[in-house]
């Protein structure tokens, strides 16, 4: 897959802008704040229908404006697709496939990007909630109508935590909110096929994301990777509430089937009903799960140098796009490598150019065209104050 155009409406400090891409390497340079990571998480947007940078969609439209737009033009081979995207300051959003209104929830099933930026230390050295971010988007790529599934089962959850307040503010024991049931049949079907799409995208990850930490660390560290689920008995961590670290459940090797997870998920809901009455927050299921990361056997959260946090989140980021080339009919997904080479010393850029050398479209975002290696240079974009000037000759 490639992006060849770009078209941006009152998306962050862009009024207007149109920017061509080509096939390879192309690079957008300029000085900080001046608008080149606003390129690379437009272009993101189709994939993840969201940002790397924020929680919400409000602060991507351009200050005083009601809503943006960002257009895409997309290259699978000969086929061509216009994808269209309206963020709206409040309300939902707004979808179109060649001109053709659709869900918002279908642009994934068009567009795969994996984008790296610094922010993503904070997968391995961040709350739980950042990985459960990175797998969840991932997952959406790898199976688009998880967007459909994950946004019930927060609609669901929603519910049930308002039920759950209502109840501890009137006094009412659990035996006596028969209501309930009804929301915990529906947080378990749907949280059921939440959890088994993240332990299967762990297994499917484990071989990519060792030889991506091998090919950028040159060491072999032993990266693992490990859910810990609440429905099996790991402790939650719930940022705003408590702060007890968590502890990983045992799955065994063997996948946990459905019927097993169903079972699981009920028996620690009805086992935690009463702690969630009185505290009015549910306590079990994949909203409170955790992605344990590993290298030489110890956590990275909390163990891991600063190298070792960065290798992992980068290697967390290429495993994944090798995960979606060899699973995808779409072909590679466009790389994104924002504001990266200034982290690395020489040895690893030259490693890291290595790794990506060979995906259909990379695209480079660095505040000195230098830092980044002559092999990924082929386009170069200068980016200043919201404007676009391409190299002469492009």
């Amino acid at each position: 897959m490639i992006v060849e155009q770009l078209s941006l409406v009152d998306f962050r400090n862009y009024a207007a802008v149109d920017v061509s891409l080509a096939a390879g390497a192309n690079v957008f340079v300029g000085r900080n704040g001046q608008g080149k990571t606003n390129l690379a998480e437009a272009i993101a947007f189709f994939a993840t229908l969201g940002s790397h940078r924020v929680s919400q969609d409000a602060p991507m439209v351009r200050h005083g404006r009601d809503a943006a737009i960002v257009r895409a033009r997309l290259a699978f081979g000969e086929r061509k697709v216009q994808l269209e995207a309206q963020l709206n300051r409040s309300g939902s959003n707004k979808a179109r496939v060649n001109g053709s209104n659709v869900k918002t929830a279908e642009l994934p099933r068009y567009a795969q990007v994996v984008l790296f930026a610094p922010e993503d230390l904070q997968i391995v050295r961040g709350d739980p909630s950042a990985r459960r971010r990175f797998a969840d988007q991932l997952l959406i790529q790898r199976a688009p109508r998880m967007a459909g599934v994950l946004g019930d089962y927060d609609r669901v959850l929603r519910q049930r935590t308002t039920l759950l307040k209502s109840a501890r503010a009137r006094g009412i024991r659990g035996d006596e909110l028969t209501t309930l049931d009804v929301w915990d049949d529906k947080l378990v079907q749907l949280g059921t096929q939440v959890i088994r799409g993240r332990l299967a995208l762990a297994a499917d990850l484990a071989g990519p994301l060792a030889e991506a930490y091998t090919a950028i660390a040159g060491a072999d560290h032993r990266p693992e990777l490990e859910w810990m689920l609440t429905v099996e008995g790991a402790v939650g961590e719930d940022d705003d509430e408590i702060d007890d670290a968590p502890t990983p459940a045992s799955t065994g090797s063997t996948p946990l089937t459905q019927e097993q997870l169903e079972a699981d998920f009920r028996a620690a809901l009805a086992a935690k009903r009463t702690a969630e009455l009185e505290r009015g927050v549910t306590l079990v299921g994949p909203h409170r799960d955790d992605l344990l990361l590993r290298v030489r056997g110890l956590p990275v959260k909390g163990y891991a140098s600063h190298g070792e946090s960065w290798s992992v989140a980068l290697a967390l980021r290429l495993a994944s796009a090798r995960l979606l080339r060899e699973h995808s009919m779409l072909g590679d997904p466009v790389l994104i490598l924002d504001d990266v080479f200034a982290e690395l010393d020489a040895d690893r850029r030259a490693r890291l150019a290595g790794v990506v050398g060979d995906f259909e479209q990379v695209i480079v975002t660095a505040a000195v065209e230098e830092d980044v290696p002559d092999t990924l240079r082929a386009r170069t974009v200068h980016v200043e104050a919201g404007t676009i000037r391409e190299d002469a000759g492009v």
